[in-house]
């Protein structure tokens, strides 16, 4: 087993009690409903999602992750009025200051949602799957706030063909325990209106032990750590076609430093949208996507690595697939989220 699996299978293996367990997303803004089950219901049609990212390229085991999610509001109170409402055809371009003039509040509604996410680094895979709920509501006349839970199973999976022992009777490797089932819960609040949104989201609350050994007294001392994210943006409107989208995302996973994410997207319209990433001591991004009509959209990034990885990675590509289903309004870009 070459060094660069050894050095991974050790930090999730060795450190699972003080490292960052769950996947990294450069397009969490596109996206945030894998970050915070809050979100569930947030639009008027069925959103659905597929993304796809490949870290460190170059670099052999490095982490590859692709997820599938959906959500959608529950009940038929879509008429003019609510916040899961448009105008017939779409309504305001939300990059358009006269998207201000028609936004109300939410009308009390619920959401649902499901999320599969697959991530794999070196011999170790793993796959949460979570059903979500969320409950919206409107406390002023353009506020609604949002909270929602998830709950669901990982599987823990040890490729053991990738691991080679020095001694092969070594106790820390188990003989069958390398296909595992944990529960799992997440929790989150969402603060949303026509020009900002802000949110706090607690991932992984129910801290189950990792390990692959047949003796848990003496080897199996890792354990699922809570992954916990606030994240806040604000829409800046640039004329009547340009809308400039600034966004922050901090991570926090005890006892590691936080991590930060700062993010800018400028949109033309609802049609495309170009934008960049700083991740603090890891990277920068450069993003673009488009929007297909109403039916369908695109968003692709690039990372440019600038921790010390960068001597054997050359970067990470992460492309995130939207597509509006039962999208009667026939809108064309997300109305509450970015």
């Amino acid at each position: 087993m070459n060094k660069a699996v050894i050095t991974i299978f050790c930090i999730f293996f060795g450190f699972a009690a003080k490292s960052q367990q769950k996947p990294q997303y450069t397009q969490y803004i596109l996206n945030n409903f894998v970050l915070n089950p809050a979100i569930a219901g947030i639009e008027n049609y069925i959103d659905v999602k597929a993304g796809y990212r490949s870290q460190w390229q170059g670099l052999s085991g490095a982490p590859v992750t692709s997820y599938v999610s959906i959500h959608a509001p529950l009940g038929n109170k879509f008429r003019y009025g609510t916040s899961t409402s448009v105008a017939e055809g779409g309504g305001s371009n939300p990059n358009n200051r006269s998207y201000l003039q028609n936004y109300m509040a939410s009308e009390p509604h619920h959401g649902v949602g499901f999320t599969a996410v697959s991530d794999r680094a070196g011999p170790i895979s793993r796959t949460d799957v979570n059903l979500n709920y969320a409950y919206h509501i409107g406390i002023t006349e353009q506020i609604n706030v949002s909270v929602g839970v998830a709950g669901g199973v990982s599987k823990i999976f040890l490729d053991k063909t990738q691991v080679q022992l020095e001694n092969p009777t070594d106790q820390a490797m188990g003989r069958d325990n390398f296909n595992q089932f944990k529960p799992d819960m997440s929790a989150g609040i969402w603060l949303y209106g026509p020009r900002f949104f802000a949110g706090i989201s607690a991932q992984q609350l129910l801290k189950n032990p990792i390990g692959f050994s047949d003796d848990p007294v003496n080897y199996n001392q890792g354990s699922n750590v809570p992954h916990f994210f606030a994240s806040l943006g604000y829409k800046f409107y640039l004329g009547d076609d340009f809308a400039a989208m600034p966004s922050a995302l901090i991570k926090s996973v005890n006892p590691v430093p936080a991590s930060v994410d700062v993010n800018l997207k400028v949109a033309y319209k609802d049609r495309l949208w170009v934008g960049g990433s700083f991740r603090k001591d890891d990277a920068f991004a450069g993003m673009a996507g488009f929007h297909l009509g109403s039916f369908m959209n695109i968003g692709y990034s690039y990372d440019f690595t600038t921790s010390g990885l960068n001597r054997v990675s050359n970067g990470s590509h992460e492309v995130v697939l939207g597509i509006y289903l039962n999208n009667r309004y026939k809108v064309t870009c997300p109305q509450k989220s970015w």
